[in-house]
């Protein structure tokens, strides 16, 4: 079920509660994706990485390529998120020193030291690079899958493209509101010199307002860009998201509040996917085991019934490299 969510959808997200194999089903599903002919790149976005581990190479913040058997589609990339910020706050103090005054120079770096350790830092520029690798992974693959961190993480990154949005048209009609003070007090001010009247007057173009158009146009871009990454994560034919979770109280109550919180930005959950079930035919330890399993997915059918769902049985191996990869990806075309 999963495979085929996958094979309609350009964008992939998979969370949910940490150790439920969020890192496995993703490298599967990505790698079932390149051995049937699509170019698949598999992002891992949570800040303890597993991707490396999984596929025994290193990874780093660019795509490196993957898999036994994909024909060279498949790549893999780990985000990071010291570095990540880094680069995000480096092109910040960049800016505002292009446009600040040179004197202020010293005020920049104070605030983008205290920055980095504001609340929001990381998540703005983690964003910022998740955008980034939609906006590449759809122009250079067929299928992005992002293994995300989990799920409160995750839920905050979901919603926050529509936050920062909103947060960026408020302060673009700030700015528009200061600019037209601004402009009609430089206009009295050129009124008063000399009788010398704005209209028609050849003097150069006042570098405030320069300052001005440049910052409002990089709020445009900002907001551009983040309208287009939402309008990606809430297009059910072009995005989804599976939750991955085990059959045990507490997975089984965060998916529930996941799922809330997912729908309420708007975003698509295509699937469930209950990771590790217990055989019932294997002894009465596990059998045991199995009944209280479907206990709680009475809950979470209780809770959310439209949201198809597949069990991946609890396996004997490790899923470490491709072929294991490639072995556990058969049991998601069910």
């Amino acid at each position: 079920m999963l495979l085929r969510l996958a094979a309609e959808k350009r964008v992939l997200f998979l969370g949910g509660k940490g150790g439920v194999g969020k890192t496995t089903v993703a490298s599967a599903v990505a790698l079932a994706a390149a051995r049937e002919g699509r170019r698949a790149l598999v992002v891992s976005t949570d800040p303890a990485h597993n991707l490396g581990h999984l596929w025994g190479k290193r990874i780093g913040d660019r795509a490196t390529p993957l898999g036994d058997g994909a024909g060279g589609r498949l790549a893999g990339l780990e985000i990071d998120p010291d570095a990540t910020t880094d680069r995000h706050l480096a092109d910040v103090a960049h800016t505002l020193k292009r446009l600040m005054p040179a004197n202020l120079a010293g005020e920049v770096d104070k605030h983008m030291d205290l920055s980095r350790r504001s609340p929001g830092t990381h998540e703005a520029a983690v964003l910022e690079r998740i955008t980034e690798l939609v906006e590449s992974g759809m122009r250079d693959h067929d299928l992005v899958v992002f293994d995300t961190a989990p799920s409160g993480h995750t839920a905050r990154l979901m919603a926050l493209p529509e936050v920062m949005t909103a947060w960026t048209d408020g302060l673009l009609s700030r700015r528009e509101r200061s600019q037209k003070l601004g402009a009609a007090v430089r206009g009295l001010d050129r009124r008063s010199d000399r009788g010398r009247s704005v209209l028609g007057s050849t003097a150069p173009r006042d570098p405030v307002e320069e300052r001005d158009e440049e910052i409002r146009s990089i709020l445009l871009r900002r907001r551009d860009r983040l309208a287009g990454l939402r309008e990606v994560l809430t297009d059910s034919g072009t995005s989804s998201f599976a939750i991955v979770l085990a059959a045990e109280r507490l997975p089984v109550l965060e998916t529930i509040e996941l799922h809330r919180e997912l729908t309420r930005t708007g975003v698509d959950i295509g699937a469930l996917v209950v990771n590790k079930r217990s055989p019932g035919d294997r002894g009465e330890f596990l059998a045991r085991r199995r009944t209280v399993e479907d206990e709680h997915l009475v809950t979470l059918r209780a809770a959310l019934p439209r949201v198809p769902l597949q069990e991946v049985p609890l396996g004997e191996e490790d899923v470490v490299g491709a072929p294991a990869l490639a072995r556990f990806a058969q049991l998601l075309r069910a």
